[in-house]
């Protein structure tokens, strides 16, 4: 039986990375019912922010390899959630753009999150406290990933 966690910080991270996992595996599960993925999701939360784009905006909004987002787009197009669509003023380039089907699950989406965000947060006791310090984890986190070196196997580091 592991001994119990008495220190208030780690207890805290424990809870922050408790969290963490079980929102992703949530949304995991949960976009996989409409075929996607994480990476084909973001990158339709970007389309809907810029609207119709070239890959190459893209990747660069998503701050990925064109070529990621060539297979990224791929994926979309055959599971028909966006087109390519010639750009109307460069022919060499193409506009990805929402199908209707894209359109339809994203608007869903939206809806899901903001009925999700009511449930949780409506009544919840020093709701600005909780989420002022979100705001300040976010930025120490961000802080300490910016400041320490780190790999694809480490954690960050103080």
């Amino acid at each position: 039986m592991p001994a119990e966690v008495t220190d208030p910080y780690i207890r805290a991270l424990d809870r922050v990375l408790e969290l963490t996992v079980f929102l992703s595996e949530d949304m995991t599960r949960g976009l996989a019912q409409d075929g996607l993925t994480g990476s084909r999701t973001h990158l339709l939360w970007v389309l809907r922010q810029l609207g119709p784009s070239t890959q190459q905006a893209l990747a660069s909004a998503l701050k990925v390899t064109s070529r990621n987002v060539t297979g990224l787009v791929d994926g979309l197009v055959d599971t028909g959630f966006v087109t390519r669509e010639p750009h109307p003023s460069d022919r060499r380039a193409t506009l990805v753009t929402f199908t209707e089907h894209g359109t339809a699950v994203i608007e869903r989406m939206e809806g899901e999150q903001r009925e999700l965000a009511d449930a949780l947060f409506r009544d919840l006791p020093e709701f600005n406290a909780f989420s002022a310090g979100l705001d300040a984890v976010l930025d120490r986190l961000k802080t300490l990933a910016a400041t320490s070196p780190t790999d694809q196997n480490t954690a960050v580091r103080p």
